[in-house]
């Protein structure tokens, strides 16, 4: 068993769902490293405890919630616990893109996001000035091109969105099971309602290198004029990039992983 899942955890699923039991746990390989795998007589699930330091804007209720609200239409699993100590999902057959596969599949990547897009609101908006704010503040280390960066946000403010949609924001090959069905998201906990420009502002940070062809062939897809999204992922991506930087400063402090140490000092470059 992974010493990094609490034992009264799984006290509390066995808890909430009589006959279920604990199995065997598996450590699952993440950034934030706190999920595990758990195989028993059930079947396979993902136990997902709440972050421990916490993470602003995880949180395990939340996601859970919204996940539900999602499940109709077939993009996520229904939870089958959900609270504030912990997530519990049926794990998702199938094998993570390659980043190979993640570009030769871009139009199925593309279709999937749209269907996304054209869910309802959540109703669980991202706001990203009081999330930087947040991330300011609970941070040890912070120098002066951080908070020249942070004011200048503030004064110019969030972008007008272009269109408003729920929000997957961590698209990556590594996110995108594949299956004999086609392509299935997985990690939700950052999603949320907002901009959808900033999803792909996002999208294309994860795969720069072919950044006006996800560009491209989105705005054909959904309608969009290509320079105007074009234009407006320009506007969101100086906020994404502090983001970033915040998050890997705040979880190299927390971890004091040297990756996340090293990933930090890279993204504090590009601010």
């Amino acid at each position: 068993m992974s010493p990094r899942i609490d034992p009264l955890l799984l006290a509390r699923i066995e808890k909430r769902l009589p006959g279920f039991t604990a199995g065997r746990l598996t450590p699952l390989q993440g950034l934030t490293g706190q999920s595990s795998k758990l195989e028993n007589g059930q079947g396979a699930f993902i136990v997902r405890p709440a972050p421990q330091p916490p993470i602003p804007f995880v949180e395990r209720q939340r996601e859970a919630r919204l996940l539900r609200k999602l499940h109709p239409s077939g993009l996520t699993p229904r939870p089958l616990v959900g609270d504030a100590q912990l997530l519990l999902l049926p794990w998702q057959q199938g094998e993570p893109l390659s980043m190979q596969m993640f570009q030769q599949r871009r139009e199925e990547v593309i279709s999937l996001l749209l269907r996304l897009h054209r869910q309802p609101l959540t109703g669980y908006a991202l706001r990203l000035l009081p999330l930087l704010q947040r991330y300011w503040q609970l941070c040890r280390q912070r120098h002066v091109r951080w908070q020249r960066a942070l004011r200048q946000l503030a004064r110019v403010g969030e972008p007008r969105p272009l269109r408003l949609t729920p929000l997957h924001m961590d698209v990556h090959a590594g996110n995108l099971i594949a299956d004999e069905k086609g392509l299935h998201l997985i990690d939700w906990e950052y999603a949320a309602d907002g901009d959808v420009a900033l999803e792909l502002a996002a999208l294309c940070a994860a795969d720069p290198e072919q950044a006006s062809r996800w560009l491209e062939a989105y705005a054909q897809a959904a309608c969009l004029s290509p320079a105007a999204l074009a234009r407006q992922v320009a506007r969101w991506q100086p906020w994404l990039r502090l983001l970033m930087a915040s998050w890997y400063q705040l979880r190299a402090e927390q971890s004091g992983d040297a990756a996340l140490q090293q990933l930090a000092q890279q993204s504090w470059q590009h601010i």
